[in-house]
């Protein structure tokens, strides 16, 4: 249980990648973790883009980024309405700011890129939002994962183990 200790928080809201969200959040657990799934309303069911339910746990409005080890944002289209809520941004600015582990896979890039945190930082994600990383300032590389500072990412639900195992690694240095 390296991870004991240590809370997480994670987005939800409906078209939501399913593995991206339910892989590591079991996995993080696993290991420990306390996971919060905050939406856009506590305990309200969302579905995924292949027909999943999430209930979330925790309304996103109600989050502060002080209680949190590290965020993790998982993919699918959920990261393109999630970003336009301005408590999403400053959670995700806050926690990365802090020095914490900000960790994204394939569209969940989508919420660092609106939070302004992408500049000078080498990322991966799928070649969908390629172009937005890019416009943003990051750097953008075609691999499994890649650690750059506090910042990890992924591409693609194929990734998720590379993705899970970075993310343990990071939070228990």
């Amino acid at each position: 249980m390296k991870m004991k200790g240590q809370r997480v928080l994670m987005f939800v809201d409906n078209i939501f990648e399913d593995m991206e969200l339910l892989y590591p959040y079991y996995r993080l657990i696993e290991e420990g973790a306390e996971v919060v799934v905050a939406g856009p309303e506590a305990g309200a069911v969302y579905t995924g883009k292949n027909g999943y339910p999430f209930k979330s746990n925790a309304a996103i409005a109600d989050q502060q980024a002080d209680d949190f080890d590290l965020i993790v944002i998982a993919g699918g289209f959920a990261p393109d309405k999630l970003r336009r809520d301005p408590k999403v941004l400053s959670l995700t600015r806050e926690i990365f700011e802090a020095g914490k582990v900000m960790a994204h896979i394939c569209h969940g890039g989508w919420i660092p890129i609106s939070a302004g945190i992408m500049k000078g930082f080498t990322c991966t994600s799928t070649p969908g939002i390629k172009d937005d990383l890019i416009n943003a300032g990051a750097t953008w590389v075609d691999e499994e994962v890649v650690v750059d500072r506090n910042q990890i990412s992924a591409r693609k639900p194929d990734d998720l183990p590379a993705f899970c195992r970075a993310i343990i690694e990071a939070a228990t240095k």
